[in-house]
């Protein structure tokens, strides 16, 4: 009886949220492309039969925050016999002492949280031995610190083109896709777009037309379950989508999958959920108009 409206809840969520994506990319401006970008379901501290349900819902891109937990998953039985073609996304920090484990997870996508250029050499220094040197690059992403906040991971904002030019000259074993932030936790959208996604667009535009990248190339993973139809609005490519699609988390009392055992608390879980009348004000929103001048992706 649980699986059954397990399977009923997974699915009809799942395509709540899939259709709003469509409509929020439908809402871009004229200077963006009308197509709907990547959900990545974030499935921690969630069962592997409620991955395997979204995936036969359609859904293929997943996320993971603690590197322990991706292992399980990824490798437990269920998935691996019933989620052939899955993309596992790694959005949480990354030390240095789990780079290994974490390239180990079968069907890695995608690491979103590479926060410094060290990190990034040894992430590359670890895929050509792991994956050995006929492997297919590893993509990544640059995550930056948009929000300045202590508590928060990710790259001084002033330090992207030089981390990028890294990547791209120095590590032959990573595929560059794009910049990730996690921005302030509660933003009111009704103040106007919010700053943190604003900070990414303009890092964006910096890093292209200091390496001569297109902007089409390099890809703005931003936005939550909170706020990602906003974030599609103003040019995300991917966002990260749990408790709308899974239902509410349930921390233990000792995370055995975290190095620290009191992980800062999800934005998911911690913000109220959007009102009607907030995703009204969202639907309303538009990019500004120094960002309407010229296309985004």
């Amino acid at each position: 009886m649980w699986k059954v409206a397990m399977s009923e809840e997974v699915g009809k969520a799942l395509q709540s949220v899939v259709e709003r994506v469509n409509q929020a990319a439908a809402r871009r401006t004229k200077t963006l492309p009308a197509v709907p970008p990547r959900l990545v379901a974030v499935s921690k501290t969630k069962p592997p039969e409620m991955v395997v349900e979204a995936y036969r819902q359609g859904q293929r891109n997943f996320g993971e925050n603690y590197v322990n937990e991706l292992v399980d998953k990824a490798s437990d039985p269920l998935i691996l016999d019933s989620c052939p073609e899955i993309k596992w996304h790694f959005i949480g920090h990354l030390q240095k002492n789990n780079v290994n484990k974490l390239l180990g997870v079968p069907n890695l996508f995608l690491v979103e949280t590479v926060d410094s250029a060290k990190l990034a050499d040894k992430v590359n220094s670890s895929w050509q031995r792991v994956r050995g040197g006929g492997a297919e690059r590893l993509k990544v992403m640059v995550q930056l610190n948009t929000s300045g906040e202590q508590s928060k991971h990710g790259l001084p904002p002033e330090e992207t083109v030089n981390t990028v030019k890294h990547i791209v000259s120095q590590c032959s074993a990573l595929h560059f896709l794009g910049l990730m932030t996690i921005g302030s936790y509660g933003y009111d959208l009704s103040l106007g777009p919010n700053p943190d996604f604003q900070m990414l667009l303009s890092r964006r535009q910096e890093v292209c037309d200091g390496l001569k990248l297109p902007l089409e190339g390099v890809e703005l993973s931003m936005g939550m379950s909170t706020d990602f139809e906003h974030a599609i609005e103003v040019g995300a490519t991917n966002v990260r989508v749990g408790s709308v699609i899974f239902g509410n988390r349930e921390y233990p009392n000792s995370a055995a999958n975290t190095p620290n055992p009191s992980p800062a608390p999800s934005p998911e879980k911690t913000s109220k959920k959007v009102s009607e009348e907030a995703a009204k004000k969202m639907q309303r929103l538009t990019v500004s108009e120094h960002y309407e001048e010229r296309p985004l992706l």
